[in-house]
């Protein structure tokens, strides 16, 4: 009987590998089952090409290390062992050309050691899991990038969401019972995992990843629980996404770095594969093993792990050749373009759409780079949507100014109108805004008292949730912790108790729910037609006025926000059709932690034309407030006078605006 993995056929592959048109590399790369004369053991394979030797060692053979046969001239060695057997633990041994001997993990590994432990683990893969969530794909598949459905992505970093009371995490199945049921009640359409692939140093996160195709160790080496997770996430009609690091991967000399003895996953020159900035190693993404390895390790995680898709680290640092410290080579253009990590990027996502149009592809891209979002055909990147990094750091340090200096940077929030429909955006509050020092989100308002910042934070939460664009908040933004993240605990859950942080909660579940609701939220979210600028120029009274327009006539939301702390009584604000409009949202009322009581609710139009619609209604806006409006009664039949429209260019007038800023960001 005859090997089931043979050197042939792994020749075989490993010309496609060599070629990146293989991007199903871990069922035959890494310690895989096998048979060899009728004996059962595991075929052991690794990519090593500049190697002078290269053996395998671990429990099966004492950690005595039994030599490899190299597969042709595939640069690919391998082995087949009889006494493997499964949670064996073990490590390549590479031997360079110099003699030098370095003990490596194995980069496709479906398991690894709990770190500071270095060992690989072999693991059987679960292909034949029977998943139970049919229904939920279909769904998903039915929609157009979520391009008219409303998106809103709690992100969580697995272990420090909750924890028990002698600190350690939750397991997957633990947060099946708890997560989920929390991230439907509290109106999010999906879950966002921090990385959840193998990584040595905790403080990294998971952005300094080692193990590509494991799950990390002190998450439980186990698949199933993670594929349960997800499907019954999609039983109750929430999606999962993860996060994914193709940009640069830790430094640790028993993992990719130097695998041979040489560059082998990293760029040869020691200028472009050092990432300064962040302390690690930057892929050679224009090398065709790692282009196979890299979009083997993505469709592997969306295929067999149900995943709705990915957000996509760093991918500024895949854009640009200067984008780190240090010196830099321009390109043959005689520019900063990483020709490279361009191609890849566009191979990456047709790759994923090629096997699942409706999987999400979500880039972290700081920079104004033109064309993220769109198509490849169309010269773009080909990625669904982009963090509108820019609108993040423009409203976060204009709600951070005191009131009484916000007339003065007025411009600084009206000035993301000018791009914002350049791209698809997702508006993110992420788990990089609340650590380093920047403070909690709740810890950034101004005010001297709780009840002014959560005023704050209310008007702030209340416009992102009418802003253009899908939307994206860390864990413990929706409870108003105080403390900065931390990693390595469980959030200010016990917050809750204190005045102001549970009506915030309260706040948050019902624009939440709103935003799902109401399809002028999100109907047209990328279009210029979704959004009817009323005021985008009053810096004296620091008010801004728009209408959200969604499917149908009366689909809209007069959206009104009062930035300084000063009620603002009769105030006039123009509406489309005449008849009656009632409040949808008041942030200032007493549910939410506000001061507001009673409110009028329902108000008449007036036959008089302001900011340039051919109606008005007089209200009273609170201080500090997100106040929103819905028609109620209206006629649509009447015909409206001919009026000019106004855009978002129209009302942005300065000219210091008229070019788009670049919102690098550091980690």
């Amino acid at each position: 009987m005859g090997d089931t993995l043979t050197y042939e056929n792994i020749e075989h592959n490993m010309y496609f590998f060599n070629h990146s048109t293989n991007f199903e590399a871990e069922k035959f790369m890494g310690a895989k089952p096998a048979t060899l004369n009728g004996e059962a053991g595991y075929r052991f394979t690794v990519w090593a090409p500049h190697a002078k030797s290269v053996g395998v060692a671990g429990d099966f053979n004492h950690w005595q290390p039994q030599a490899m046969i190299a597969v042709g001239e595939t640069g690919a060695w391998s082995a087949f062992i009889p006494q493997a057997k499964q949670w064996d633990l073990y490590k390549f041994t590479i031997e360079d050309q110099s003699g030098q001997v370095q003990w490596k993990q194995d980069p496709f590994a479906f398991a690894y050691e709990v770190p500071p432990l270095t060992a690989s683990v072999i693991q059987d893969f679960p292909y034949d899991y029977q998943w139970q969530d049919g229904d939920w794909v279909k769904q998903r598949q039915a929609l157009e990038r979520y391009e008219h459905a409303p998106l809103s992505i709690y992100e969580v970093h697995q272990s420090s969401w909750r924890t028990h009371e002698d600190g350690s995490a939750y397991s997957f199945d633990e947060l099946a019972d708890e997560l989920i049921p929390y991230v439907k009640k509290m109106g999010y359409t999906h879950i966002e995992f921090m990385p959840l692939m193998d990584h040595p140093l905790d403080a990294s996160w998971g952005y300094q990843t080692s193990g590509y195709f494991s799950i990390a160790g002190r998450y439980n080496h186990d698949f199933e629980p993670l594929m349960r997770f997800v499907e019954r996430a999609h039983q109750e009609g929430i999606g999962v996404l993860v996060d994914w690091v193709p940009s640069h991967f830790v430094v640790n000399a028993d993992s990719l770095a130097l695998y041979d003895g040489t560059p082998t996953y990293e760029y040869m020159d020691p200028n472009r594969a050092r990432n300064i900035r962040w302390g690690t190693i930057n892929f050679d993404l224009g090398k065709p093993q790692v282009q196979s390895f890299l979009i083997s390790n993505a469709l592997y995680w969306l295929k067999y792990f149900h995943f709705d898709g990915m957000r996509i680290d760093a991918v500024s640092n895949m854009l640009y050749l200067d984008y780190d410290e240090g010196p830099w080579t321009p390109n043959r253009y005689g520019n900063n373009a990483n020709l490279e990590g361009i191609d890849f990027l566009r191979r990456l996502n047709q790759e994923v759409k090629k096997h699942d149009k409706s999987l999400l592809m979500i880039a972290e891209e700081s920079s104004a780079w033109e064309g993220v979002t769109q198509p490849v055909e169309n010269g773009g990147l080909g990625f669904d949507y982009k963090w509108n990094m820019g609108w993040m750091n423009d409203t976060l340090d204009f709600f951070s100014l005191d009131p009484i200096y916000r007339s003065y940077n007025y411009r600084r929030i009206t000035f993301t109108f000018m791009y914002m429909f350049s791209e698809r955006y997702v508006l993110p509050f992420s788990h990089d805004e609340v650590v380093h020092g920047k403070h909690s989100l709740l810890g950034r308002m101004p005010g001297d008292s709780r009840y002014a910042q959560f005023a704050n934070l209310r008007a702030m939460s209340g416009y992102k949730m009418t802003y253009p664009g899908k939307k994206l908040t860390f864990m413990g933004n929706e409870i108003g912790v105080y403390l900065e993240w931390r990693y390595y605990e469980g959030l200010e859950w016990d917050s809750l108790a204190r005045d102001y942080n549970s009506e915030y909660q309260h706040y948050i579940e019902t624009i939440n729910h709103l935003y799902q609701e109401k399809s002028a939220f999100y109907y047209e979210d990328n279009h210029q037609e979704g959004i009817t600028f009323l005021e985008a120029d009053d810096a004296d009274q620091t008010i801004i006025a728009y209408i959200r327009n969604g499917k149908g006539k009366t689909d809209k939301a007069v959206c009104l926000f009062n930035f300084t702390p000063v009620e603002r009584q009769n105030y006039r604000v123009g509406v489309p059709y005449p008849g009656t409009y009632c409040v949808l949202l008041n942030s200032e009322m007493q549910e939410f932690g506000g001061k507001w009581q009673t409110q009028v609710e329902v108000f008449h139009t007036e036959a008089t034309p302001h900011q340039k619609q051919p109606y008005s209604i007089v209200v009273t806006l609170p201080g500090e407030s997100a106040f929103i409006l819905e028609p109620k009664d209206v006629d649509t039949t009447v015909k409206l006078k001919s009026l000019p429209t106004t855009s978002a260019r129209a009302v942005v007038k300065s000219p210091h605006h008229k070019k788009k800023r670049q919102h690098h960001k550091k980690k």
